[in-house]
């Protein structure tokens, strides 16, 4: 309602509300890139949305459909191996390599997106977190490492 309520604010007349989405269990994938082909639904898309809200007791479950999707098993080991790399930073922390392990530890920053984007950010931020931790742990030598969100 908060949302409706913003939009009238700013516009007038009834504006035309779409959504572009690309739902994992929906969507069609592109035959070149295999990615998921965003598509535009309409209005009653904010009540799927509220439906989906309401469903939110479910996530985690036996009957969580979208749990089991590429996407949201990489996320859950994401976590694993976070809680691993901190653990083994904390191992090694020193007075002097405290800003290397902040380094480390806010690396995960740099994952964002869905779908395809955050694919890549997460290939990204493993490999400097590898070239990172191996610094650390002085098996290789220390080089700055620039994290880029992809496009």
């Amino acid at each position: 309602p908060a949302f409706l309520q913003r939009l009238s604010a700013q516009f007038e007349g009834t504006p035309r509300l779409g959504f572009n989405l690309a739902p994992p269990l929906l969507a069609r994938r592109d035959p070149a890139t295999g990615r998921l082909l965003k598509r535009e639904y309409g209005p009653w898309m904010l009540t799927a949305m509220r439906l989906l809200a309401r469903l939110k007791f479910l996530r985690g479950g036996a009957l969580d459909i979208f749990g089991r999707t590429e996407e949201r098993r990489m996320e859950r080991a994401l976590i694993g191996e976070y809680q691993a790399m901190i653990e083994r930073v904390l191992a090694g922390l020193t007075p002097a390599r405290l800003a290397d392990a902040v380094a480390l530890a806010a690396s995960v920053d740099q994952i964002r997106g869905f779908g395809h984007v955050k694919h890549a950010n997460v290939t990204k931020v493993r490999e400097a977190q590898a070239q990172l931790l191996a610094a650390y742990e002085g098996q290789a030598p220390a080089r700055v490492i620039e994290i880029r969100r992809a496009a």
